[in-house]
């Protein structure tokens, strides 16, 4: 089916609308409702750089939430250092992508959703937690630095190893306004002890994130502003 880029634009727009106009409704909160159901979405999800791909999710599983995470990775230098910052997990909340997939069918929905973090790096958070697609979990590292995603107690949490990884194409956000270091790997993570109800997430569509290449000049904690598409499954 040939991408309809009419309907992708004004979606598109529509979202950023939404987002611009929050501030006027911080009183008035509402939330669109998401889909349970992304069954339509089981195959859609993007894995390829255009040189490169991540492996499929494993057998059987099904897509349980997608969504647009939108925080910081985050970084540390020794004093006087030059070596590379040193990498100490990443902050980010976790936005239902799933009100916008209702209105078009899955090929379209798909590329709409695979625009947005490119424009959504260019948003401060604060903006984002007053728009009306509602915060559906949380990305952080645990004390023993290991990835936890927090989906809630209806949807579960994963807890991730590094399963595979693939650099972001060469055409994504480097950061906001087009300015930075580059975007993040696109990753696939496996569950390990402490997850539930989640096996599997994917982090994909990445803009922004990467450190400086050196700490010369460096505070002695950098956090990088980024955005990314997370799949997840069960």
């Amino acid at each position: 089916m040939a991408v309809n880029v009419l309907h992708i634009r004004t979606l598109i727009v529509l979202f950023l609308a939404l987002l611009s106009s929050s501030e006027a409704r911080r009183a008035r909160r509402f939330e669109f409702p998401r889909i349970g159901d992304l069954s339509k979405y089981q195959d859609q999800l993007p894995v390829s750089n255009g040189s490169a791909s991540l492996p499929s999710p494993y057998y059987g599983l099904k897509v349980k939430a997608i969504t647009l995470g939108r925080g910081t990775q985050n970084y540390t230098c020794a004093p006087n250092s030059s070596a590379p910052p040193t990498p100490l997990g990443a902050v980010a909340d976790l936005f239902d992508l799933s009100p916008l997939l209702q209105f078009l069918p899955p090929s379209e929905g798909v590329h709409v959703i695979n625009q947005l973090p490119k424009y959504i790096i260019n948003f401060h958070l604060s903006t984002l937690e007053h728009s009306p697609f509602s915060v559906l979990g949380h990305h952080y590292f645990d004390a023993a630095g290991v990835p936890t995603f927090d989906l809630g107690e209806k949807l579960g949490i994963l807890k991730g190893k590094r399963d595979a990884g693939i650099a972001a194409p060469k055409k994504a956000s480097k950061g906001p306004n087009g300015k930075g270091k580059g975007a993040v790997d696109w990753l696939a993570l496996c569950a390990v002890e402490g997850s539930r109800g989640l096996q599997m997430g994917y982090r994909v569509e990445t803009a922004g994130g990467k450190a400086p290449k050196s700490c010369t000049g460096q505070p002695a904690k950098i956090q990088v502003q980024y955005a990314a598409q997370y799949w997840f499954y069960e």
